[in-house]
């Protein structure tokens, strides 16, 4: 059984994706233990709310090297809505900029759609060989909560990164794996079935 760890820097569904990686079958143990963190087979970044709030939780924990590291040495890590934002480059919200940790190419930006936030189920376009995705039909709905995503998808492609999009309004990133680097805007724990079936595709990495 794979051992978990879900970074607790004071942001995100904990318990909630506790309970989806515990079904899914990992050994999940929630800490802001950094030494807990490296080690693990996996480590998941959660993340809900404001891109600044969650970054100067990540700061103030000191977690931005272990969470480097990991990606340096292929150990994988899993992002998760927020948790995914701030592996790039930076976050601008009310026009504000906030440094990201910069693993990704790009930044986050408000959606131009004339509905957010982008709040419910969407489909999304995972790349041919998605390990994320595999075996999943087409058409698989995901969960959404958010109102800045990522939208330039060239600067990922040309960085030799695997994008799924979605659309709402424009199209924007929904998933994005490189070697151990994996995350998702959407929320796998609440998308019921096609979560848990990606959860257990990361799972099947570690």
């Amino acid at each position: 059984m794979s051992r978990v760890v879900v970074l607790d820097y004071g942001s995100g569904n904990l318990r909630s994706a506790e309970r989806a990686l515990e079904r899914a079958g990992a050994s999940v143990t929630v800490t802001a233990d950094l030494a807990a963190a490296a080690g693990a087979d996996g480590l998941v970044v959660p993340g809900v709310g404001a891109y600044a709030a969650c970054m100067a939780g990540i700061e103030a924990l000191g977690a931005g090297p272990v969470i480097a590291d990991r990606v340096t040495a292929g150990r994988p890590v899993l992002g998760i809505c927020v948790g995914m934002q701030v592996l790039f480059g930076y976050g601008e919200e009310h026009g504000v900029v906030t440094k990201g940790l910069g693993l990704l190419p790009g930044g986050v930006t408000r959606l131009a759609a004339p509905r957010l936030p982008h709040m419910g189920w969407n489909t999304v376009r995972p790349p041919a060989g998605s390990t994320l995705f595999a075996d999943l039909p087409e058409e698989s709905r995901f969960y959404f909560v958010h109102s800045y995503a990522v939208t330039d998808v060239p600067a990922l492609t040309a960085a030799g990164v695997a994008v799924t999009t979605a659309r709402h309004g424009t199209d924007f990133v929904a998933a994005v794996e490189r070697g151990a680097l994996s995350a998702a805007q959407f929320h796998p724990e609440k998308s019921a079935d096609t979560g848990a079936a990606l959860l257990r595709n990361w799972l099947a990495t570690l």
